[in-house]
């Protein structure tokens, strides 16, 4: 299995094993001697680099290898660390779901903890009554972009009566939704009536809270269609709403210019550098933010340029130098 635990595909850990043999040798002479297309050396470059396991040469020009006695036994150390965070996160996962199961019996027996329900419809009625019910706060995460049409006209009328009694409405959308007429148009009518709506890079799941009292949580991240988990119990519900509270300030406002940070990017800017220095595709990163390939792309294109690089590896490293992650 070679190195792949560590993380090395089979072509990287080749280029690596190279690169200590023959330390002088640039992308040219490993591709002629490794007979790979240079894009596949420059592909294995951006993983060392990713895996700490090159620096810039001595000369500046070019990189050198970390010896394997200090790279790979960092490698190891991560990865035996990552063994350990991963047994205790299936541990606290296991704790999580014995408490949310006790939770579950416990509300069936006394009124109080989680409700499952299942399919959109017991949902949208739910959130109608909840909707009803509210007196002082709603707020909400959307991710994804457009949102359905449907959906918006129906949530209308709750929305207006609710503002209507003083309601303070508190909506994060992703910032994807921008690329939708119909959802901006929502969010416009919204703000006009007296909603908040900021948006973020990325929203980390869908999300209702009524009074800080009850939240609604879909089933399954990836499929809304299954039903949500309406949940009561106090101790949930302090975590949730302090995500909440967390996104919402970090959020920008909806007829706002994002805010450039101290180098200068906006919050997707940001975004896009730090999952492509997570290791993220193209099409990974447009899924996540629910972007256009093209549209990611233009981005990552203008950060290389404004980084002065020429593929992923030298942006990754200049954007260490220059702290931007």
């Amino acid at each position: 299995m070679g190195l792949a635990n560590l993380g090395l595909s089979h072509e990287a850990e080749t280029i690596y094993r190279t690169m200590l043999a023959e330390p002088t040798w640039g992308i040219a002479d490993l591709a002629t001697h490794l007979s790979l297309p240079e894009r596949s050396v420059r592909k294995a470059l951006d993983q060392l680099a990713d895996l700490e396991l090159l620096l810039p040469a001595d000369s500046g020009d070019g990189w050198r290898a970390v010896p394997p006695g200090r790279g790979l036994a960092t490698l190891l150390r991560h990865a035996e660390e990552e063994v350990v965070r991963r047994q205790q996160e299936i541990e606290a996962t296991r704790s999580a779901i014995a408490m949310i199961a006790s939770e579950y019996q416990a509300r069936s027996q006394d009124g109080d903890g989680m409700i499952r329900l299942d399919g959109v419809e017991p949902v949208r009625r739910r959130l109608a009554e909840l909707a009803a019910r509210a007196t002082k706060d709603c707020w909400s995460f959307s991710p994804g972009g457009a949102h359905r049409l449907d959906a918006m006209d129906a949530s209308k009328p709750l929305n207006l009566s609710a503002l209507e009694r003083g309601v303070r409405l508190r909506c994060v959308y992703q910032e994807a939704y921008r690329n939708d007429p119909d959802t901006v148009a929502y969010a416009q009518w919204l703000t006009d009536r007296g909603g908040e709506i900021r948006t973020v890079p990325t929203v980390p799941m869908q999300l209702v809270v009524i009074d800080r009292s009850v939240a609604l949580l879909p089933v399954s991240p990836i499929d809304s269609r299954l039903g949500a988990v309406e949940v009561h119990s106090p101790g949930v519900l302090a975590a949730i709403c302090a995500l909440f509270e967390r996104v919402w300030h970090s959020a920008t406002p909806l007829n706002e210019p994002a805010q450039r940070d101290d180098q200068g990017l906006t919050p997707q800017e940001a975004e896009i550098l730090r999952l492509l220095a997570a290791g993220l595709t193209d099409d990974a990163i447009s899924r996540k933010l629910d972007l256009s390939v093209r549209t990611v792309r233009r981005a990552i294109a203008g950060l290389h340029e404004r980084l002065s690089a020429k593929s992923r590896f030298q942006a990754g490293v200049n954007a260490v130098r220059n702290r931007w992650i």
